[in-house]
């Protein structure tokens, strides 16, 4: 059994990215993620969603890399309270692999994931392009808000395209992301950080331009997707860009991509989300 307790955050010069995705092997395809008790008061859903791919690609050879992740949350993750990842082994095909994780804290699922992996095969290359006329990051700030502590002890850098409005959360579309700290050369980890990087800001930029809603609202992430579609490298500037496709009662859907330096497509991600108008800011 693991600790019911969790260390606050990383020991010195350990990377927090990495720090967060190194598991505790329980055995029988069970781990254990470290859930820090700093921070907002329910657990990042990206951080749960890095955690549990993670877990589904200790079980998956290293020739096969995620290539999509379809998932639902469930129940707010708490803070400092360890989480479980049990993961089921749907099937291991002659080109595809497939896996389920069930996150869960004190015997209540929070967090259902479904992985799918695949080795290399020759085909074509085509993409859409890249959004047209974005500054390089380099030409940009970090934001300047009262949620500057939030982005200080993130595993991310990152760097919005549009000003950040006084009190408004920085986490605006499109913007540039990547990893604090350079990462090991594992293709299957970069997908698992890129996980993380993918419901950062999406609540918000799920709402349509012509919302009714106030700019205090409650906003939760209800199910999430995300198609990886080539290699790359998440401790190297990505435009993360996500946009709305439609609202209606208390849901809203919006879809996004990264797109690397050089312009090449390299993930996608959708996700709907709840949209409430109850006076709350929805987490990053």
């Amino acid at each position: 059994m693991a600790d019911e307790t969790t260390p606050p955050g990383p020991r010195d010069g350990i990377d927090r990215m990495q720090w967060l995705l190194d598991l505790e092997d329980l055995g029988g395809d069970a781990f254990v993620a470290t859930t820090p008790s700093d921070g907002p008061g329910r657990i990042f859903g990206g951080q749960v969603a890095s955690q549990s791919l993670r877990a589904a690609t200790l079980t998956v050879g290293g020739d096969r890399p995620p290539h999509s992740f379809h998932a639902y949350f469930i129940r707010p993750g708490r803070p400092g309270t360890p989480m479980r990842l049990d993961v089921q082994r749907s099937r291991d095909g002659k080109s595809f692999t497939t896996r389920h994780v069930t996150a869960s804290q004190e015997g209540e699922p929070i967090f259902e994931l479904i992985a799918s992996f695949h080795a290399a095969e020759d085909g074509d290359d085509w993409h859409m392009p890249a959004p047209a006329d974005v500054p390089d990051p380099e030409t940009l700030t970090a934001p300047d808000s009262p949620f500057t502590r939030f982005l200080t002890m993130s595993p991310l850098e990152v760097r919005p395209v549009r000003r950040v409005a006084p009190n408004e959360f920085p986490m605006i579309h499109p913007f540039w992301v990547r990893a604090r700290n350079p990462l090991p050369d594992d293709q299957a980890l970069h997908r698992c950080v890129l996980a993380f990087m993918s419901d950062m800001g999406v609540v918000g930029s799920a709402r349509g331009p012509e919302s009714t809603l106030p700019r205090m609202f409650m906003g939760a992430s209800l199910d999430h997707a995300v198609w990886f579609h080539r290699p790359f490298r998440a401790d190297e500037w990505l435009l993360f860009d996500v946009k709305p496709t439609t609202n209606f009662g208390a849901r809203g859907l919006a879809q996004g991509t990264f797109h690397s330096r050089d312009g090449v497509l390299v993930a996608s991600m959708m996700q709907e989300a709840l949209l409430r108008s109850t006076g709350r800011v929805p987490l990053p």
